[in-house]
């Protein structure tokens, strides 16, 4: 089958030339919004703090193979993502600039490889519009800018898929053997950053495309196995590894029975590998969630829908909605038998949206509908209560302590200039709704971009303040020096707080906090009576002391708390 986009095959309508600088503008606007989000800003809760701790750890430990936190084995996600986070804070430090480098890169390749499929698929104009919404969609640029395992899942995701088009559809075998070893070099990379979830959906998509199109001659090309030898020894490489290793066989099981099977049921293991039991899922979570995961364009994407299904009732669905809709449906109906469900597992999805969204605008971009106006129109109203409610959001953390004038001067100065520039350009979309749909997207994308950097970078910087959690942990390392340390019933953030800023041998008594917690901690004490002890605040930091304390013959020492952020206690032993 010859691979052509199906605007083409009609007599395509606008050259390459016709793009002037809008790949530079895009790029320029996707980069600065990527680099505010990952390099403007330290680390938050929930999740980072403990990905920070094992990306450090990882770029000292001498065992790579299995991801270690706070001093014990961390096997729920394979390294991949901590090997690459561990190169920059080698170099750098422990910074939370340097341990998101990586996610610029992840970034890039989600947006540059959905790009590539659209102008595969349609043309020019849709692979600039698929790139920008993989960068802009609400979802994907909060997965593309944290740190987690996530954001190089949605990019080798991306990428697998890329390949599974190009292979699927390709002009000759060797175009198709090129596409499908890449869509395995990307699952294999996939699988060492988030384990088997790397292939639930580019191995949905295809098995979706050969039922649609009834092309069963497609599992039986040897093109598409090819690829299965980098795929299987890069992975099995790293398992063995990880199984000659220390304690390796009970590793692995945690790694693939407890994260994979663990994910959509109960199994046999010990209540805190009990995975089902977090995150619980409910009937049509995602599809309750999904007008906020596809925020700002939404109402873009739901005219992009209708536009497709009023297409497919009068002649044959295009080949590009073919290929968004079987990335799409099959993994949404999967994630919604799962036992566990959150927002980021709809991320790997988004690549199939992105690439409807694109058909729609080159099909919109000549001939509108009504509806396509109204969508464009509402998109640009949206917009302006965005601008809103940034406004307000910064007027509030303005109000807050600060620290010199020309900060504030600073703060004041690009927040406004942000804001403005976000509103004139999205009423510039308003008035080209009608009359030039394409400049009215490129409008509405230029202005939710300038909220992503101009206001938004001031708001990292305020709530830099409230997350600043190396503050405390430097704080108590001083409190604490030639005293040993014993964390009762911490949290990962915790643990991973007091290993990174403030020393990585301590004792703990796991959680939860209730009787037994506290005779462990007796114990503890009594064998090493010149410990302090560092636990959680869970009150408002000025009230009355824990009432076990006194039961435990325990007494505050001193109270670490940042605004509107977590609170902890240094307790020592005694009335």
């Amino acid at each position: 089958m010859v691979d052509k986009p199906e605007e083409r095959q009609q007599g395509y309508r606008a050259p390459a030339h016709r793009l002037g600088s809008a790949p530079a503008l895009l790029c320029l606007t996707l980069l600065a919004a990527w680099l505010v989000g990952t390099c403007g800003r330290g680390f938050y809760t929930p999740d980072e703090p403990r990905e920070a701790d094992i990306a450090w750890r990882m770029s000292w430990q001498a065992d790579k193979a299995v991801p270690v936190l706070a001093g014990e084995a961390f096997c729920e996600k394979p390294p991949l993502t901590y090997w690459l986070a561990a190169l920059p804070i080698a170099l750098l430090g422990a910074h939370g600039w340097a341990a998101r480098l990586p996610n610029v890169l992840y970034a890039v390749i989600a947006a540059l490889s959905v790009g590539l499929l659209a102008r595969r698929a349609v043309g020019p104009i849709a692979g600039l519009a698929a790139a920008g919404a993989m960068g802009t969609l609400l979802l994907a640029y909060q997965t593309e800018i944290w740190l987690a395992t996530d954001a190089p899942l949605l990019a080798f995701v991306s990428a697998a898929l890329l390949g599974a088009y190009r292979g699927f559809y390709a002009r000759d075998r060797g175009e198709r053997l090129g596409g499908y070893l890449l869509m395995h070099l990307a699952l294999a990379l996939g699988f060492l950053s988030k384990s088997a979830a790397a292939w639930m959906v580019p191995v949905l998509t295809l098995l979706a495309l050969i039922v649609w199109e009834r092309r069963w001659r497609e599992l039986l090309r040897w093109e598409l196995y090819a690829g299965l030898v980098v795929e299987a020894a890069l992975i099995l490489t790293w398992v063995w590894f990880v199984y000659t290793g220390n304690e390796g066989p009970a590793h692995l099981r945690i790694f693939f029975w407890n994260n994979l099977i663990g994910r959509f049921t109960q199994v046999d293991a010990p209540a805190e590998l009990q995975y089902a039991a977090a995150h619980r899922n409910i009937p049509g979570k995602y599809l309750i969630e999904l007008p906020l995961y596809l925020a700002p364009w939404t109402l873009l994407v739901g005219a992009a829908a209708r536009r497709a299904w009023m297409r497919s009732r009068s002649a044959p669905t295009p080949r590009a909605v073919r290929f968004a809709l079987a990335c799409s449906i099959p993994s949404l109906l999967l994630l919604s038998a799962a036992a566990t469900a959150r927002n980021v597992y709809f991320a790997p999805v988004l690549p199939g949206i992105a690439l409807l969204l694109a058909w729609w605008i080159d099909e919109a971009r000549e001939s509108p509908e009504a509806f396509d106006v109204r969508a464009l129109k509402a998109t640009a109203v949206l917009l302006q209560l965005a601008v809103l409610l940034f406004g307000a959001a910064l007027a509030v953390a303005g109000a807050y302590a600060w620290g010199s004038m020309h900060d504030r001067v600073i703060y004041v100065l690009v927040s406004a200039a942000g804001l403005a520039a976000a509103a004139v350009l999205a009423a510039r979309a308003w008035r080209l709704a009608g009359s030039r749909p394409l400049g009215a997207h490129w409008a509405l994308f230029l202005a939710y971009g300038v909220l992503l950097v101009a206001p938004l970078s001031q708001l990292y910087a305020r709530a830099d303040a409230w997350q600043d959690l190396g503050a405390i942990g430097t704080a108590i390392r001083a409190d604490t020096a030639g005293h040993p340390i014993v964390l009762l019933a911490p949290d990962e953030t915790t643990r991973a707080m007091i290993d990174l800023y403030t020393r990585t041998e301590v004792g703990w008594v796991p959680p939860p906090l209730n009787t037994t917690a506290l005779q462990r901690l007796g114990q503890r004490l009594h064998s090493a009576p010149n410990s302090l002890v560092v636990a959680q605040d869970r009150g408002n930091g000025k009230g009355p002391d824990p009432p076990w304390l006194g039961a435990a013959r325990l007494h505050v020492v001193k109270r670490y708390a940042l605004p509107f952020g977590r609170r902890y206690l240094l307790i020592a032993p005694g009335a």
